[in-house]
């Protein structure tokens, strides 16, 4: 796959592994709880995508099933590029385990202890809306409580 700088720059496993933290860091603060590896990874393949990252509400109380089926911009951009930035994810997410950013555990993925700032912070104001996206991803996705439902309902595969 041929990348333009920018693309590599966005891709590069440093970076996704910093998406993949802010989704856990985003789940464990909303449920208390390990995050699930799909999770971790749909998050950060939607916080990649500007159409979907526009399209996010402005609040974790917007009902997520409603605004799937509203939403077929998201639908379509799912359904079309999640499989490939999902292979530019996983090597962020191995990167992350690797550099024990995250810790597997049979329940689910943890952040470790100072592995990331509170404060989303970024070179640019687009990798700060990704980190951004990603955060409010990983606390959102899992609100209706059935995962498989929303990536179908997304056009993924879990």
């Amino acid at each position: 796959m041929d990348l333009s700088r920018e693309e590599r720059a966005l891709y590069n496993p440093a970076f996704t592994a910093l998406l993949c933290t802010r989704a856990v860091q985003g789940h464990q603060k909303q449920y208390d709880a390990p995050c699930p590896l799909t999770v971790a990874v749909v998050a950060s393949v939607m916080a990649l995508q500007p159409s979907i990252r526009t399209a996010l509400p402005g609040t974790f109380r917007t009902g997520l099933m409603n605004w799937i089926e509203t939403n077929d911009a998201v639908r379509f951009a799912m359904s079309r590029n999640a499989a490939p930035l999902a292979t530019m994810v996983r090597p962020g997410l191995l990167f992350a385990l690797q550099t024990r950013a995250l810790h597997a555990t049979p329940d689910g993925i943890i952040l470790a202890a100072g592995a990331t700032t509170r404060a989303v912070r970024g070179a640019t104001e687009q990798t700060v809306a990704i980190q951004n996206a990603a955060l409010f991803l990983g606390r959102w996705l899992p609100s209706t409580g059935s995962l498989s439902t929303v990536l179908t309902l997304l056009g993924v595969k879990p």
